[in-house]
């Protein structure tokens, strides 16, 4: 109620602006998508956008809220030629996108270089890891030494039946190290990541990866990756294989797993095979790999996943049939050069 004394402004007035306003606003943003839409940095355009409507709500506050709702579906990829080599020439003329089946036409487009990296580290301590625990500190220093540059930040996840958050971001590998030195032997003052659950077995696979999307990876921007060290075998998680997946598609982030599998005899058990089958399906899914870290030393696998990240594409494009159907849409992307070969995640919930 205003204030007696108080102007009230003209009726036709109130219901005019806004209306000049939503029309103003519309063009504007129209104007936005068209001038960006042949942009190559797909960061800087979503930035600047969302710049846009920041600024447009607030002025928009004391009259009338907006809301405007996309469907903008994000995919980074790589492509390798028939050599295995990274190719980083192409432009969007070379692809071809599909939505389950049918064709889209990709609003924004861009080639990656020696970007920044923003990655979750996760390191399985259960029991059936025990064996591997100076190997996986052996491997991540490699990794740490090899591939973590001045402008990349990591975050260090240890896990049993707990998450552990044992370092926070940091661009230093030398704390990271330090931190999981720690963990190693047998400290376990750390913050716990996710929902306090009760967990009566010791490895709480799916939940590692989960988490360290949702409430870490999930809030950041750039090149996102999860390297996971671990069997793959499962026990007390809350949450299952394709809710994982989901999260990390949603995400848009990349999981590339490191096998470390004990065998028996010089065999693999059912149970191993299992966990290989599942750091498999949730590494193709997402647009990652697997490695098995007893058959590939780490300064290849790492050199590997490190050009991967720092060398690929973002292509984002609108579903021609943006449906919130609760169902999984297929997403392909086809070169049309012979020869080459795209790693990307597969598809999306359409939520």
């Amino acid at each position: 109620m205003a204030a007696p004394g108080d102007k009230q402004p003209c009726r036709a007035r109130q219901v005019c602006r806004p209306m000049q306003e939503t029309q103003l606003f519309l063009h504007t943003f129209a104007c936005l998508l068209r001038m960006y839409e042949s942009s190559c940095d797909l960061e800087k355009t979503m930035r600047t956008i969302a710049f846009f409507l920041l600024m447009a709500a607030g002025s928009c506050h004391a009259q009338q809220t907006y809301r405007v709702a996309t469907n903008l579906v994000d995919v980074s990829f790589s492509v390798r030629d028939s050599k295995g080599a990274l190719v980083e020439n192409l432009t969007r003329d070379d692809f071809k996108v599909l939505d389950d089946a049918v064709p889209q036409k990709i609003s924004f487009f861009s080639r990656s270089f020696d970007v920044p990296l923003t990655l979750g580290l996760i390191v399985d301590f259960s029991g059936s890891q025990q064996h591997f625990y100076k190997k996986h500190r052996h491997d991540l220093e490699v990794f740490l030494k090899d591939v973590l540059g001045p402008k990349d930040k990591a975050f260090l996840i240890c896990f049993g039946n707990h998450l552990r958050l044992a370092s926070d971001f940091s661009p230093s590998g030398a704390d990271l190290l330090e931190r999981l030195k720690d963990f190693e032997h047998g400290d376990r003052d750390f913050p716990e990541l996710g929902p306090r659950e009760d967990r009566e077995l010791g490895t709480a696979f799916y939940d590692s990866i989960y988490y360290s999307v949702t409430e870490k990876l999930a809030r950041e921007h750039g090149r996102r990756a999860l390297l996971v060290f671990s069997d793959g075998e499962d026990n007390s998680s809350s949450q299952d294989m394709m809710s994982t997946i989901e999260a990390a598609q949603a995400a848009n982030v990349l999981v590339f797993c490191i096998r470390y599998t004990k065998t028996r005899h010089g065999k693999l058990t059912a149970r191993n095979q299992y966990g290989v089958r599942v750091m498999d399906r949730i590494a193709r899914e997402t647009g990652g790999t697997q490695f098995d870290a007893r058959a590939v030393g780490p300064h290849t696998y790492f050199r590997q996943i490190a050009d991967e990240l720092r060398t690929s594409y973002d292509l984002a494009y609108y579903p021609s049939t943006p449906l919130k159907d609760n169902t999984f849409h297929k997403i392909v992307i086809r070169p049309r050069r012979d020869g080459l070969v795209v790693r990307a995640k597969t598809g999306y919930f359409a939520r």
